[in-house]
């Protein structure tokens, strides 16, 4: 079926799933650059303002791990066509990632401020972070950051893609580059207030935590290759110079 002739329901949903994914996505890199934006005020005191940002946080964290694993995805292809399945969760981590930003309360206990130099050097981490994080989206072949290739597929009467397992550019150093480079966007802020470090914190161990979760999937799907892998690379930090591997997993 040629593109002109795809259902109105089709094309919808692929333009609503890219422009509310990829603007929760931006607007949550505005939100890491310059912190909070409070448009909306609740007026809670130091404490409260702590136990609502964790609770925002808790929410986008147990909605992004737990729809995209494997088991998820097998119980959810019931009631949901398989096609959809990433374009809903895109949708789904949207609409959470917009409510963190847009509700989140801003603390007014400062733990650390840095000045001079050190601002400096923070700033141009979070910037450097920038591009390094595209660099590892898009060094993933048939890059689709929102699932709209399985609904374009569905439309041109194509199957399932088998994704090839292959190393290239930052997989190379670390076998989750995307990661390393949120927790650089999220450490790497000179203004460090609780709620900030509250982030920051229950982020940083939430993907530690997923990242565990994911490689066990990620070994059921490519079996030795994946365990090898995972001998000779680095899980999240870059501390090696990368040895001399040909293939990893795509995602």
């Amino acid at each position: 079926m040629s593109r002109r002739n795809w259902p109105l329901a089709a094309r919808l949903l692929i333009v609503s799933v890219r422009f509310f994914g990829g603007g929760s996505l931006i607007l949550f890199g505005l939100f890491l650059a310059v912190g909070p934006f409070g448009p909306v005020d609740l007026g809670l005191s130091p404490g409260p303002i702590l136990v609502w940002d964790a609770v925002l946080c808790l929410a986008f964290c147990v909605q992004h791990s737990a729809m995209v694993r494997a088991g998820f995805r097998r119980r959810a292809e019931r009631f949901v066509p398989p096609h959809l399945g990433k374009a809903l969760y895109t949708l789904a981590s949207a609409v959470l990632l917009y409510a963190l930003t847009l509700l989140w309360q801003e603390s007014p206990v400062v733990i650390v401020k840095l000045e001079g130099a050190a601002r400096w050097v923070a700033r141009g981490l979070f910037v450097a972070a920038l591009p390094g994080f595209v660099w590892a989206a898009t060094a993933i072949p048939h890059f689709d950051p929102f699932g709209v290739g399985p609904i374009k597929d569905r439309l041109r009467g194509r199957g399932p893609r088998s994704l090839p397992f292959a190393i290239r550019g930052p997989y190379r150093w670390v076998r989750h580059p995307q990661y390393f480079f949120v927790l650089v966007l999220l450490w790497a802020y000179p203004d460090l207030t609780a709620d900030r470090l509250l982030l920051a914190g229950i982020l940083t161990a939430w993907i530690v935590l997923g990242t565990v979760l994911e490689e066990r999937d990620l070994v059921e799907e490519f079996g030795a290759d994946f365990v090898e892998y995972q001998r000779r690379v680095p899980m999240l930090i870059p501390y090696r110079i990368p040895p001399q591997v040909t293939r990893s997993p795509e995602r």
